[in-house]
């Protein structure tokens, strides 16, 4: 049997375990593990301990920012900041549509942006945005599709997108210049979500919004929201500014340091250990994925599948790859999950880069598609995450027609960064 007969059938094989596992409704995590099992017992290997040990720490670094930052996040939101803000925007700006829902989208970014999960902007924001959504008149279902496509956008926002760290980090490229090729798209596409699917609003109802959003403390204000991303500002900025004269911190260890900032200013006192525990708990099924696909994509590498499917990748028509990214990127991201970027991304960029495009942009076009794919099932987390929170009693497949026009907007915006990537390269230099 030739290596690329092995490499099929021990592709096959993984396929068919993780298909036999989402079928007895084994979770994903657990799915993607025992179909890196599978490929190496069908490779030959048995049950290669150090490989499977090695592949559970290989994002070990990205799941300590996840961590962090949605510490950060979760002791802002119990200081009462993230309800300050939003009350004080929907005070101040009830009547005038276009900068309530311009500081909505803001609010929206943040969360994601920060910790690279969409799922804690739906938590952390986007229970409250829905609340002042709803008063405008717009349906539960168009509701959620905002609030789920704005989640994705942040999730794929800088400075933390998880697609273009796993990406980047399965070819050794520094993870340096994404910031304006990710940022610039994200708005964009957030923007045109919330004044497409929220053209019909009409004027929130101050009372009855007012009346079911949770009430801040008293003593929380301005200063005390704004102190800790200030902080966190001062921190990233500090290490650029002065390469050579100030250490060099990273991302976890600033979370953290912003964190505590956060717990100083708190105008209430702030229970860190069980928002500690809380946040972990919240965390554990993406920490549980990230560790499971280092396994997948270790054991892929080992029996020679993920070579398999890189050649596979690089040798087909780069035009033909290009029109079917709206296709394969959210499809993959609905069967792998975070798991698409190094399986797939890996070999698209390199296919890119061949052919003469800029790499950090067509890996910025392209991770603005692949949160489209948490919607889709078999996975769909987000998606029914985003229904739950804002209490959307419809079909999933309303909620999902409801998504497609700003979703469309969105595939094609990454698609055109993808395909002009050269001319838009001036934006990696800032």
């Amino acid at each position: 049997m030739s290596p690329t007969q092995s490499a099929l059938l021990i592709l096959s094989v993984m396929v068919a375990a993780y298909a036999v596992a989402k079928i007895l409704r084994v979770s994903t995590e657990l799915s993607l593990f025992l179909a890196a099992v599978a490929g190496a017992l069908a490779g030959g290997y048995g049950i290669p301990v150090r490989h499977l040990a090695e592949g559970a720490i290989t994002y070990l670094d990205i799941c300590l920012i996840f961590l962090t930052a949605t510490l950060f996040m979760n002791l802002l939101k119990e200081a009462g900041g993230v309800a300050f803000a939003v009350r004080a925007i929907l005070k101040k700006f009830h009547r005038r549509r276009f900068m309530l829902f311009l500081l909505l989208v803001f609010l929206l970014l943040i969360p994601g942006a920060l910790t690279g999960a969409g799922s804690v902007t739906v938590l952390i924001t986007g229970s409250l945005v829905a609340v002042v959504l709803k008063y405008t008149g717009l349906s539960e279902v168009r509701v959620a599709a905002i609030i789920f496509l704005i989640a994705g956008l942040s999730a794929a926002a800088p400075p933390v997108s998880l697609w273009a760290m796993l990406t980047a980090a399965g070819i050794n490229m520094p993870y340096v210049g994404f910031f304006l090729p990710l940022l610039v798209p994200c708005v964009l596409g957030a923007l045109l979500t919330i004044f497409i699917l929220g053209r019909k609003a009409r004027p929130v109802d101050l009372e009855k919004a007012l009346a079911e959003l949770p009430v801040p403390p008293e003593r929380m204000n301005w200063w005390r929201l704004g102190l800790p991303f200030v902080a966190f500002l001062v921190l990233v900025l500090a290490g650029r500014i002065f390469p050579f004269s100030f250490p060099i911190l990273g991302l976890p260890l600033i979370f953290a340091l912003t964190a505590a900032v956060a717990v100083l200013v708190s105008p209430v006192r702030l229970n860190l250990w069980k928002t500690s525990l809380a946040t972990a708990e919240q965390l554990l099924p993406l920490v549980g994925t990230l560790t499971c696909v280092g396994v997948l994509v270790q054991v892929m590498t080992l029996t020679g599948v993920r070579g398999l499917i890189s050649v596979s990748v690089v040798t087909l028509p780069a035009a033909v790859v290009i029109a079917s990214l709206f296709l394969t990127l959210p499809l993959s991201e609905a069967v792998l999950m975070w798991g698409a970027a190094p399986v797939l991304g890996v070999p698209l960029v390199l296919l890119f880069n061949t052919r003469g495009l800029d790499p950090v942009v067509a890996l910025a076009g392209m991770s603005i598609i692949w949160p489209l794919g948490d919607a889709l099932p078999p996975t769909a987390i987000i998606g029914r995450l985003t229904m739950d929170t804002v209490g959307v009693k419809e079909r999933y497949s309303n909620f999902l027609k409801m998504c497609l026009v700003p979703a469309i907007i969105i595939a094609l915006l990454g698609t055109l960064m993808v395909i002009f990537s050269k001319k838009l390269s001036f934006l990696t230099l800032f």
